[in-house]
């Protein structure tokens, strides 16, 4: 019987953790955002606008995307590992996400922060 020591390797727990936690935060933000735009009584620029003008809401808007974007990295990265057997094409297609990844992460900040 072979006994695993789990000291050094994580197994895949640390992933498994991260992307639970991070479908709960992006759950609860998405749970308040709806519950605070049913309330309103008309949608309009006006109340977007107002609703992010607040740097408590772009900071937490913030924090939604970057868990929205490490559990979708998570996930294709474990979908190419299991899936694309060259390991040329799938460093490529890693380094193509990581990068498409990283944009739509600067893209956010400027679109959040209106640089």
């Amino acid at each position: 019987m072979v006994n695993r020591v789990v000291v050094g390797a994580h197994y895949g727990l640390r992933d498994w953790l991260i992307q639970r936690i991070s479908a709960v935060v992006m759950v609860l933000y998405v749970a308040v955002m709806v519950g605070y735009l049913l309330l309103q009584p008309r949608l309009n620029y006006d109340v977007w606008t107002g609703l992010f003008s607040s740097q408590t809401v772009r900071t937490f808007t913030l924090l939604f995307l970057m868990c929205f974007f490490y559990h979708a990295w998570i996930g294709v990265r474990d979908i190419v590992m299991d899936y694309v057997k060259s390991a040329s094409v799938r460093l490529v297609l890693h380094v193509l996400v990581i990068l498409a990844l990283l944009l739509y992460g600067i893209w956010a900040v400027q679109i959040l922060w209106g640089m």
